[in-house]
């Protein structure tokens, strides 16, 4: 799963800089959750991006990956599903990679029997159906007064300042949760496949997938809305962290000396 995983994260830091799409509904007061912190975005130039490899990015080495997901659901009757989680790889003295997994999921009945604003005249499809090489955000809404929102984005920071997941890492590669009616589900998955979360309302489903390479298809991140009523507050946030640290004088010289010998054997 480690490997797995850190390549998916590497192709997330060459592909996921500060994209977004927001579809906000006229006459929307309220915010997507206030309680979901907004995500941070740090600016990294072209000619940085082009020089990144996966391996070293300036005289830095990345030294650690920590990818975190968020998906969260506001119904009007008050039901709720959130499922979210966290994964940290990071690559310690001789080369060894520790890993450390979180993921969480809750579900929040009715707090009143008025309707959950459901649609059943109405409907989002196809967006399932997307099959893509690279990150893809897609946002179906059919329905009045509803905010959806897809983000991702990327930060870099130094391995003194190493990024802590909000989630308390618990060590669990899935969570699920659901309502008494199975009407309302919630879910987050960690494998060797990749990472999948997944909400599924009566109003629709929110899903987020982040996908190695394999035999099929090169790295890809998706992020998908699919909103079938009135009144739906959805959300969708990933964000990458990537430790970085200083490679040494006689570490430069090292590979200055490898890339000469590889230049040499192309010739």
């Amino acid at each position: 799963m480690d490997r797995n995983l850190l390549t998916a994260g590497c192709a997330l830091c060459i592909t996921t800089l500060g994209l977004a799409s927001v579809a906000h509904a006229a006459g929307q007061g309220s915010t997507v959750f206030d309680n979901v912190p907004a995500l941070r975005l740090q600016a990294v130039d072209d000619n940085v991006l082009a020089a990144q490899t996966g391996k070293g990015l300036a005289g830095d080495i990345i030294s650690g990956v920590v990818v975190e997901l968020l998906s969260s659901w506001k119904m009007p009757n008050g039901a709720t599903a959130v499922a979210q989680g966290a994964l940290s790889l990071v690559t310690g003295k001789l080369n060894q990679v520790a890993a450390q997994v979180s993921s969480q999921a809750s579900v929040t009945e009715p707090a009143h029997n008025a309707s959950g604003g459901a649609n059943p005249n109405a409907g989002a499809a196809g967006g399932e159906n997307v099959s893509v090489n690279g990150v893809s955000q897609i946002t179906q809404i059919a329905g009045n007064s509803n905010i959806g929102s897809n983000q991702a984005a990327i930060d870099f920071n130094a391995a003194t300042n190493a990024h802590t997941s909000p989630a308390a890492w618990n060590n669990a590669t899935s969570a699920a949760a659901s309502s008494a009616d199975g009407s309302v589900k919630a879910g987050i998955t960690f494998g060797s496949g990749g990472i999948k979360v997944a909400l599924q309302t009566p109003a629709g489903i929110a899903t987020q997938t982040v996908a190695p390479t394999n035999a099929q298809q090169a790295s890809m991140i998706g992020q998908l809305l699919q909103i079938a009523g009135n009144n739906q507050q959805v959300a969708n946030q990933l964000q990458l962290h990537l430790q970085t640290q200083p490679m040494s004088a006689d570490a430069l010289r090292q590979l200055g000396v490898l890339q000469a010998l590889q230049n040499g054997v192309r010739r």
